[in-house]
């Protein structure tokens, strides 16, 4: 197989060229091409493991949304770039437009000069040949550990995230009056057993608004959960347009003058929503009622800033560094309260 990239992590959406490569000839030359069994085998395949996908396409819009409409895999493609662009450029809109890494596409074109073109603004980028198409879904980028509930309705919960960005670019109002229309409903829970699938690939998937950086496997995640000295934590969120899934995970150490928040993470697609404080806000309500100290690890990351950001305007602050591990601890001065427009649910 001809592929070209730098690094060989788990590939999170495929950006798809059009002619000669999900369908046999030229559209604008010839109206009546045919699709390729074999790469919509592949598309259905990655699908189902929660691999999205998208386009990146020289060609009239209209005309080729109208014939994936035909073949019926309009619905596969999130955020189609189909213009008279470079293909790098497509390649950068999709990774803004869904907000992951673009280290975590893949591009699959028939033309070796656009391969190259994306390759060389874009050197991250998995890069194959649409001629070996079909046995993409052997590749160990596109075969995450495991395939969860989630997964299988990612290319759901981002069409679903789509329209709540096309409500919210229509909405006269403020920004707080627009989440407030959404129905938030966040829920925090202990992990249960069935979250630990969806609670690993987190730590996997999620970069930006990782504190620390830390991956840990389904087991220990499993041992964490039974240990009487932590408290694993999975949060969900929906609203009026559906469920967005388990969106985030802390691990808490508990110890007798103090707690320590060895990981807390939230998923990048809400970011937008203003949720992000909720996870932390009720972590330091619980170690205040329980009298002890809250702490909380931090390794800077090329792109967990954000989280740094939240943990400072949280009210921690800097107390120990070793190294990469900065710690730092709540002062004591203020309890978050949770968000109005927003229903919180602690499980208990």
């Amino acid at each position: 197989m001809t592929t070209t990239a730098k690094s060989a992590q788990t590939v999170k959406c495929v950006v798809w060229d059009l002619d000669n490569t999900v369908w046999d000839g030229v559209l604008l030359e010839d109206g009546d091409v045919t699709l390729r069994p074999a790469v919509v085998e592949v598309i259905r395949t990655l699908d189902e493991r929660g691999i999205l996908h998208s386009i990146a396409s020289r060609n009239d819009h209209e005309a080729a949304m109208a014939k994936l409409e035909e073949f019926g895999l309009a619905e596969y493609f999130l955020y189609p770039q189909i213009n008279w662009g470079n293909k790098s450029d497509s390649v950068r809109a999709v990774a803004e437009a869904i907000n992951i890494g673009i280290d975590t596409l893949a591009f699959v074109d028939d033309q070796p000069f656009e391969r190259d073109e994306v390759r060389f603004a874009h050197a991250e980028v998995l890069c194959i040949d649409a001629a070996d198409a079909g046995a993409i879904p052997q590749l160990p980028e596109m075969q995450p550990r495991f395939v969860t509930g989630d997964s299988r309705e990612r290319r759901h919960l981002y069409r679903a995230d789509a329209r709540r960005k096309q409500a919210e670019d229509t909405h006269q109002g403020t920004d707080e009056e627009f989440l407030a229309s959404l129905d938030m409903r966040f829920t925090i829970a202990a992990a249960q057993e069935r979250d630990l699938q969806r609670a690993e690939e987190l730590t996997v998937r999620t970069h930006q608004l990782n504190a620390t950086g830390y991956t840990y496997s389904y087991e220990e995640l499993d041992a964490f959960r039974r240990s009487p000295d932590h408290d694993l934590l999975v949060a969900g969120l929906e609203d009026r347009y559906g469920t967005y899934g388990r969106i985030g995970l802390a691990l808490v150490e508990r110890g007798t003058g103090a707690w320590t928040v060895k990981l807390l993470l939230m998923s990048c697609r809400v970011m937008s929503r203003g949720v992000g404080t909720v996870l932390l806000g009720h972590l330091i309500r619980a170690a205040h009622e329980a009298g002890v100290a809250l702490r909380a690890e931090f390794v800077p990351t090329d792109r967990n800033r954000t989280m740094y950001v939240t943990y400072k305007f949280s009210g921690f602050r800097e107390v120990a560094k070793d190294g990469g591990l900065t710690v730092l601890e709540h002062d004591g001065a203020r309890l978050p309260e949770f968000p109005p427009y927003m229903d919180v649910t602690v499980e208990r």
